[in-house]
């Protein structure tokens, strides 16, 4: 199991580390942006004005984050928009747009990071299966450790891959009965599908912070469906 990138975690006058419940952590403005036009996409420019309205974030209707990596889109944002897509639509309503948004964010997302962080040449397309999701996951979690406030860890069993988030933007300051970070399950399946040439994997998040799991844990089965 990888362990996260290094960071220096924000200390208080006497020296002691701040929770993190007194501390703000941040998406880039490109991964705010990146998350709304996926939205956008699946709902219309008026469904995404309409939870903006909901989430009490009007600040952001009509007005999306600047294309850029300046750190200034909060967590507390990226929660408010998911819980708001809870109470508009339902859990199950709800389930099934962020599914659709998180794909759709990857789609996005690739064209914005692939280039920088080189998994878009044909060497890595060209690796055998196993080797390329290895590294897919590795990229992966390095794109949100290295460029957001967000902490992903990586491992693996016999029959299934790990994908852990200690610091989950997407169930940030949320309480639900079931896991409930379902973008960030769509992002991931769409990743493996465009790392593996167009295989579907079973993707699932079995714990959750939100239902008081110490972490978000997303498991992906290594035998595709396909």
């Amino acid at each position: 199991m990888t362990e996260p990138f290094d960071s220096v975690p924000p200390l208080d006058t006497a020296g002691n580390i701040r929770p993190a419940s007194d501390r703000h952590f941040f998406y880039p403005n490109k991964m705010g942006r990146i998350i709304l036009l996926a939205m956008e996409e699946v709902m219309g420019r008026n469904g995404v004005n309409a939870i903006l309205n909901l989430a009490r974030l009007k600040n952001l209707v009509n007005s999306y984050p600047p294309n850029n990596f300046d750190r200034q889109f909060t967590f507390e944002e990226v929660g408010a928009i998911q819980q708001a897509l809870d109470e508009m639509y339902g859990p199950r309503g709800s389930r099934g747009l962020a599914l659709r948004a998180g794909r759709a964010c990857f789609k996005y997302g690739i064209k914005e990071f692939g280039p920088v962080l080189g998994i878009a040449d044909l060497a890595f397309r060209l690796l055998p299966l196993g080797m390329k999701l290895k590294v897919g996951f590795e990229v992966f979690a390095e794109t949100f450790n290295k460029f957001s406030d967000q902490i992903v860890r990586l491992g693996e069993e016999a029959d299934q891959y790990l994908w852990i988030i200690d610091r989950c933007p997407v169930c940030w300051n949320r309480h639900a009965e079931e896991p409930c970070c379902h973008l960030a399950v769509g992002i991931l399946q769409e990743g493996l599908y465009w790392v593996s040439s167009g295989k579907s994997f079973h993707v699932e998040e079995v714990q959750c912070i939100a239902k008081g799991d110490p972490q978000c844990l997303i498991v992906v089965n290594k035998r595709p469906l396909d």
